[in-house]
């Protein structure tokens, strides 16, 4: 009788397994998208009197691979077509200081193969060749400038412009880069908090020296920390409009934003709970540059409703691409990693953080 029940068995399994199979394979089919599998990368140059260099990832059915540049290996397939299903959005990315726009290429490559366009900038004088804009008079206030420059031509660019969700814009920074987005979701900057932080604390050496201020000095040297030559110190000489006492730069059109270990002790509370947009900031434990006790868990504290967390054993520069050679810059070698974090490893659950924060908001 057993015999006969394992035969029946096999001999119904047989007749089921195409079908199920070909089910399968089809549901399979149906929840992932054919079309947003891998990312191209094309260049945007935005013009103007200070042209902004733009790596445009986006999806693509064409196969990615890895591509050296530089000390960057993005995996994309540089000048591919575009997929044809809609976009699911678009993601405008600002670096640190003295950083490249490809400096987040995993992040980048990982939201283009969702489906979203990311428009990842080269700031115009603070980036990895020219960091001119820090002794302007003006930093505060241009960098988020610049990204909403960026947002202007790819709304009225031909291609791009019609194809992207205006009600699905998001922004995400690193460092320099997280006070940007901030700034765009409509955090306001006091230059001057950054020269009093700097006179009364002496564990945020990184912040301090970064911006050429003196952490914690005497009171005979207050007048060395009020003439720094600096952002939050406007170099008298600098043309064009300079910084004012509270610099204003929203952008209603940035609709959610991501702060990776953020600089932020120049934002006023009063700005920070006023933001309304989604905001998700994530710092790292072991941050030398931004101390995030006076950065990250300042917009914490003053924006309950972000979406906060900390990665432990992580150092300031865990948020950046892993580059192949050492990044030398003056707040360290951004190549290196604290003992025993794994960054590599790491950007799988980065990656996966800001794919659903971006996912939640936009269902």
């Amino acid at each position: 009788m057993t015999l006969i029940l394992f035969l029946a068995l096999r001999s119904a399994w047989r007749k089921a397994r195409a079908p199920l199979l070909a089910a399968f394979m089809a549901l399979l089919a149906w929840a992932t998208p054919a079309s947003a599998q891998h990312a191209g990368l094309r260049t945007l140059v935005v013009p103007g009197a200070q042209p902004v260099t733009v790596a445009l990832f986006y999806p693509t059915p064409a196969l990615a691979r890895t591509q050296p540049m530089g000390p960057w290996r993005p995996v994309v397939t540089p000048g591919a077509p575009v997929a044809t299903a809609p976009l699911k959005g678009l993601v405008l990315i600002s670096h640190g200081t003295g950083g490249h726009e490809l400096g987040h290429h995993n992040l980048a490559t990982r939201l283009a193969a969702d489906g979203y366009l990311v428009a990842a900038l080269r700031h115009p004088g603070d980036n990895w060749e020219d960091r001119s804009m820090i002794t302007s008079g003006r930093y505060f206030s241009e960098r988020p400038r610049q990204v909403s420059r960026v947002l202007d031509a790819l709304l009225a660019h031909a291609e791009w412009g019609p194809r992207i969700p205006a009600e699905r814009i998001a922004a995400v920074g690193h460092s320099a880069g997280g006070y940007t987005v901030l700034a765009l979701a409509g955090a306001q900057a006091e230059p001057a908090r950054a020269v009093q932080h700097c006179r009364s604390v002496s564990d945020d050496p990184g912040f301090c020296s970064l911006g050429k201020l003196t952490s914690a000095p005497s009171a005979n040297s207050a007048s060395t920390a009020n003439s720094a030559s600096s952002p939050v110190a406007p170099a008298s000489s600098a043309g064009g409009p300079q910084d004012g006492p509270l610099v204003s730069v929203a952008d209603p059109r940035i609709r959610a934003v991501v702060a990776l270990a953020p600089m932020a002790v120049v934002l006023t509370p009063q700005s920070l709970a006023a933001i309304s947009v989604p905001v998700k900031v994530v710092m790292a434990e072991r941050d030398v540059v931004l101390q995030g006790k006076y950065h990250g868990q300042h917009v914490a504290a003053h924006l309950p409703r972000a979406d906060t967390s900390t990665v432990a054993g992580a150092g300031h520069f865990a948020f950046m691409a892993q580059s192949v050679w050492p990044l030398v810059s003056d707040a360290g070698d951004a190549a290196a990693n604290p003992e025993g974090f794994d960054r590599v490893a790491y950007h799988a659950t980065l990656e996966n953080q800001v794919a659903e924060f971006l996912g939640r908001q936009w269902r």
